[in-house]
C-alpha cells in the first residue's frame, strides 16, 4: 500500500505534534512515504531527554525516517504546553513553507502518570492533573496557533489522535478518571473543531489506533517487532496488535482522499478505515482491533484473531 500511496501528498505540508515515538512516529513516516513535508515535534532530542527518560527515540530519528521513506522530515523540539514555543513553531512553518495542510495532534506523554483502576481519591492528584494537561491542553494550544495557518487554504485536515472510539469510550470505563477524561475529551474536541472548521472547507476527525505495538509496549512485553507474537505468552489478546505504521497509513489515506470531508466530526479507527481504503499493516493484514475487543476480548472469549485481521 505504501508504494501505491507514494507521492500522493507531494507538495503538502504536515505537522505531527508528538512524533518522537509510537503512533506519532508511524503517522509521520507514512505521510513522508506519501511525499509530504513533515514537521515532527516532541521533547526528546539527541541532546535533551524529556521526563520519560528514554534516549532510544528522538525527533531527529523520526525526521530521518520520514526522509528515508520519501518525504522531507524536519525535527523541531517543542513543548506543546508552552504557548510561546508552539507559536514560534507555526511562525517557522509559515516562513519556510507558507502553508499547512495537515495537522496531527498526537501529543500524549501520560503513560507513566496514570494508575490503573484507582478512583480519583486514591490516584496521585498531581500526576492525574499533569496527565490531563499533557493529553488535552497540548492539543488545544497547538490547534489555537496552527489552525489559522491551515484554514488559509481550503481542504485542510486536522487529526486528533486518542485511545478508543467515541462509541467504545461512551460505555467503557478507561482505567482511571483522569485517563478516561483525557481520551474521551479528545473525541469530543475533534467533533467541536469540525464545527468551527466546516465554513473554511477543512475537516477534523478523531482517530484511534488499536492495540499499538509501540516501542514502550514491545518493551513492556519483552519483545521486539521481529518476535512480537511472543508477547502473546503474557497476554494472548496481543494477537490483535498493530504497528504504528498502520495508523499512519490511515492518516495518509484520509489526507489523500478528496472526499475526506464526509468523515468530518467523526470518531474513526485505524482498523475501520483499513476496511474502507484497503491499506494494510506491514505484514499485509488488516487488524480490526476495536471490533475484536468488543466481540472477543470483552466478551470473555479465547484469543483468536480469525476474521479480525
Amino acid at each position: 500500500m505504501a508504494s501505491e500511496n507514494k507521492k500522493r501528498l507531494q507538495g503538502k505540508v504536515a505537522l505531527v505534534a508528538g512524533a518522537t515515538r509510537g503512533a506519532g512516529r508511524g503517522i509521520a513516516v507514512e505521510l513522508g512515504a506519501a511525499g509530504a513535508t513533515v514537521y515532527v515535534t516532541g521533547r526528546t532530542t539527541r541532546g535533551q531527554v524529556s521526563e520519560y527518560g528514554r534516549t532510544l527515540e528522538t525527533i531527529e530519528e523520526t525526521a530521518e525516517l520520514v526522509t528515508a521513506a520519501g518525504g522531507e522530515g524536519i525535527a523541531v523540539r517543542v513543548d506543546h504546553l508552552v504557548a510561546d514555543e508552539v507559536e514560534a513553531l507555526v511562525a517557522r512553518i509559515r516562513a519556510e513553507q507558507g502553508r499547512l495542510d495537515i495537522l496531527v495532534n498526537d501529543v500524549w506523554g501520560g503513560e507513566l502518570l496514570f494508575e490503573w483502576n484507582k478512583p480519583v481519591w486514591d490516584h496521585h492528584l498531581e500526576n492525574g492533573l499533569r496527565l490531563l494537561r499533557l493529553g488535552v491542553d497540548t492539543h488545544l494550544i497547538t490547534a489555537h496557533f496552527a489552525l489559522p495557518l491551515m484554514i488559509e487554504r481550503p481542504g485542510g485536515l486536522l487529526v486528533e489522535v486518542t485511545d478508543g472510539t467515541a462509541e467504545y469510550n461512551a460505555d467503557h470505563y478507561r482505567l482511571s478518571p483522569f485517563y478516561d477524561l483525557a481520551k474521551t475529551s479528545v473525541n469530543r474536541m475533534a467533533w467541536a473543531h469540525a464545527k468551527d472548521l466546516a465554513p473554511h472547507g477543512a475537516t477534523a476527525v478523531s482517530l484511534t489506533p488499536g492495540w499499538l505495538r509501540s516501542e514502550m509496549m514491545l518493551e513492556h512485553y519483552g519483545v521486539g517487532e521481529e518476535n512480537w507474537r511472543d508477547g502473546m505468552k503474557i497476554e494472548p489478546h496481543f494477537i490483535i496488535s498493530e504497528t504504528p505504521r498502520f495508523v499512519g497509513r490511515a492518516v495518509a489515506a484520509l489526507a489523500a482522499d478528496s472526499d475526506r470531508a464526509r468523515w468530518s466530526g467523526r470518531s474513526l479507527s485505524s482498523g475501520g478505515l483499513a476496511q474502507v481504503y484497503g491499506f494494510t499493516d506491514l505484514d499485509g493484514s488488516r487488524p480490526d482491533a476495536w471490533r475484536y475487543v468488543v466481540e472477543v476480548q470483552d466478551a470473555g472469549k479465547p484469543a483468536d484473531a480469525t476474521g479480525y485481521r
